[in-house]
């Protein structure tokens, strides 16, 4: 075996000794994801020959009770495929107002294809069917066409909040009333469904669309899915491959996530048992602040302003306690949990929060 390969079978961080609580996007592949990529059968997976990649998509499509799926490189890309395969040129998509499609991927609903962008206010998450419709455009020669509707689930922004198939429902029934499709940015979405302990078909089946992430809490280095329905990804097939995201012997990185869609999916739910922990252990700490309602998954949010801190400054202040979070607004730092984080790296995390809210005292 590559001993270089053999290195980054190691578990835990990937920076030894330090508690990396940034996201969970730093999770290192399992043992038996090296081993599935060594043993992967390899195509090219721009002709669809890649058997490891077919059998992926084919998983992912069956577990959300859709027809067909795409690997695509990274969430992103994902959600811009996703976005583009719906809608044309110079329509309006309708987003809850914290979407990651409107805030971290660059605009590229409107650099790449041309359209316009409504967000709607939500409460945790969960814009209301009656600002949704209110969103819509009327067919008006002034105005540009509604095309699609975004949902996003977790709710990044929210602090890893949860939509219940009922409210999605909603959502459905508004969109079926103008003709428009769903969208469903699922970056965590299997995180939602652990939550609320369903079926992942049972969350996804009103949606037309629906983009898992792989590199997430489920541990793969790469990798996400566009999952709908045949006609649907055929679109989403173009797109990839105009956005220069055609892939070979794309086996290497669905042999991981077949692994993941196996094994990694229930144990989601000790995540979410280490978030409520860390939250628990946060709340006793004079002069921070979570808002209990947004711990459903495996983040947690702490508001740190009545300290007179900023969270940049005291993220800052954590890296001399070897432990690692990200700013999330001038006053809120984001805390995610994954594989990496147990009870201790819960319980020295509190003890390093203390540490840094005792300076400001």
């Amino acid at each position: 075996m590559d001993s270089r390969l053999e290195l980054n079978k190691t578990e835990g961080s990937v920076r030894p000794g330090w508690i990396n609580l940034r996201s969970d996007v730093v999770t290192l592949p399992t043992p038996e994801m090296f081993e599935a990529i060594q043993r992967a059968v390899l195509g090219d997976d721009n002709k669809e020959e890649d058997p490891t990649t077919i059998r992926l998509e084919e998983m992912a499509a069956a577990k959300l009770g859709k027809e067909a799926a795409i690997l695509l490189i990274s969430g992103t890309m994902g959600n811009l495929v996703g976005v583009l395969s719906h809608t044309q040129r110079g329509q309006e998509i309708i987003l809850e107002e914290g979407a990651h499609i409107f805030t971290s991927e660059q605009g590229g609903a409107a650099a790449i294809g041309g359209l316009m962008v409504t967000r709607v206010k939500g409460e945790l998450g969960f814009p209301s069917p009656v600002d949704i419709e209110a969103a819509i455009r009327p067919d008006d020669v002034h105005s540009p066409r509604t095309g699609l509707i975004c949902l996003e689930n977790t709710h990044n922004r929210a602090g890893g909040t949860v939509l219940t198939p009922n409210q999605i429902a909603e959502i459905r029934r508004v969109a079926d009333h103008h003709g428009l499709p769903i969208h469903i940015d699922g970056a965590r979405f299997f995180n939602a469904s652990v939550a609320l302990g369903i079926d992942p078909k049972e969350l996804a089946k009103d949606a037309d669309s629906v983009t898992i992430c792989l590199s997430k809490g489920l541990s793969c280095p790469a990798g996400s899915l566009l999952i709908g329905s045949k006609d649907y990804v055929a679109r989403a097939r173009r797109w990839r491959k105009l956005l220069g995201g055609t892939m070979r012997q794309a086996g290497v990185m669905a042999a991981p996530g077949i692994v993941a869609l196996e094994k990694m999916v229930d144990r989601l739910a000790e995540d979410h048992d280490n978030a409520r922990s860390l939250a628990d252990g946060l709340r006793k700490v004079p002069g921070l602040s979570i808002d209990g309602r947004t711990v459903q998954t495996n983040m947690v949010r702490v508001d740190v302003a009545a300290l007179g801190a900023t969270a940049a400054d005291f993220c800052e202040r954590l890296l001399e306690f070897n432990v690692e979070a990200a700013p999330s607004g001038k006053y809120v730092i984001r805390l995610v949990t994954h594989r990496h984080i147990a009870g201790p790296q819960v319980e020295e995390s509190v003890r390093a929060f203390r540490k840094v809210a005792q300076r400001y005292a």
